[in-house]
């Protein structure tokens, strides 16, 4: 096993040994390749370069007590690759090659797997891109497909912590009835200005609001929203924001512990009678919020009083990293095990 700091990784870019790549070329899809440059060469003109023919997914694998590596919801995350390739116009990833290239990336990789309760993880990164070149607008010729893995640390630097959240209502992250349900680049491109902005003043991200109305919540950046009250979970439902496979598992948790699911429209009003409120995704799991700040307004909604994450948030977190860890059983089938 490599000699990191497991217990003090970020969330960056770490070097590992191996990648896989498949291309589509002349309609089909050809044979994996594994490699073990970190670079790509393609053409000055490819559409992933002018036209955004770009789309990836993120998710983890992690080492359990027993020393068995799980990669965690690994099918829901081909299933979403291909409603992204389907929105912009590229050929779909189909589900067993997906399967088969991140389970490789993973067994090639082994060895950067982090330790059992080191609170990293290996985050692997599937992506497609148009490689063909094309200078009028229309979808590329060819295609990449490829896996990279890379340990990290918590997204959020002090992990299952509460955060805060600065809304910011001069920028939305994507338009009405653009692409923001499907992971591409574009959509975090669009957020950079204002997650810098909001870095800036001591915020741990952002908080969109929808971008028709300005009455509804969105997404927080790169993570769903949740809140919880009086034993309901409550998540925004809308065409413009990503569906999280971590709210998704949340979700279903909650349906098992009894709770009411309500997913529906979020007015920003509401902010103020929530128990509890999170943000939550592949990258930090479940962000517990300290605080949201509205300068337009001037309003500030506070939660975490304590200074701990709420009881429900926590509960549900730990339920969903004990499955990930394979420290209770995975009765939901969530789980595959990298032998």
């Amino acid at each position: 096993m490599p000699s990191l700091d497991w217990k003090n990784l970020g969330f960056n870019y770490i070097k590992t040994k191996y990648n896989i790549r498949c291309y589509y070329r002349n309609g089909k899809w050809g044979e994996t390749n594994v490699t073990d440059s970190e670079n790509i060469t393609m053409h000055m003109a490819a559409t992933c370069l002018h036209y955004g023919q770009e789309c990836f997914e993120g998710l983890k694998a992690f080492r359990g007590k027993d020393e068995k590596v799980r990669i965690f919801r690994l099918d829901e995350n081909a299933k979403r690759l291909k409603n992204s390739a389907r929105e912009i116009c590229m050929p779909e990833v189909p589900e067993d090659l997906f399967r088969r290239a991140v389970i490789r990336a993973v067994e090639l990789n082994k060895d950067f797997v982090p330790p059992y309760e080191s609170g990293a993880s290996l985050y692997i990164r599937p992506f497609l891109i148009g490689t063909g070149e094309k200078v009028g607008l229309q979808p590329s010729d060819e295609y990449l497909f490829m896996v990279f893995v890379n340990p990290v640390g918590p997204y959020f630097k002090d992990g299952f912590k509460p955060i805060d959240l600065l809304i910011d209502q001069d920028k939305d992250r994507a338009a009405p009835l653009g692409v923001g349900h499907v992971k591409v680049g574009g959509n975090y491109a669009a957020t950079l200005q204002s997650l810098g902005g909001a870095h800036k003043k001591g915020y741990d991200s952002v908080l969109y609001l929808d971008p028709k109305e300005k009455k509804y919540i969105d997404e927080c950046g790169p993570a769903n929203f949740f809140a919880i009250k009086d034993d309901i979970y409550i998540t925004p439902e809308s065409k413009s924001i990503l569906p999280s496979i971590t709210n998704k598992s949340l979700i279903t948790i909650a349906e098992d512990l009894g709770m009411e699911i309500q997913k529906r429209k979020v007015e920003f009003s509401e902010l103020a009678h929530f128990d509890e409120v999170g943000a939550c995704g592949t990258a930090a799991i479940i962000g517990p919020v300290k605080k949201i700040v509205d300068e337009k307004s001037g309003k500030v909604f506070e939660y975490c009083k304590d200074g701990n994450p709420g009881p429900i948030s926590t509960k549900l977190y730990n339920k969903l990293r004990a499955i990930q860890y394979g420290d209770e059983e995975d009765e939901y089938g969530w789980v595959t095990i990298v032998d």
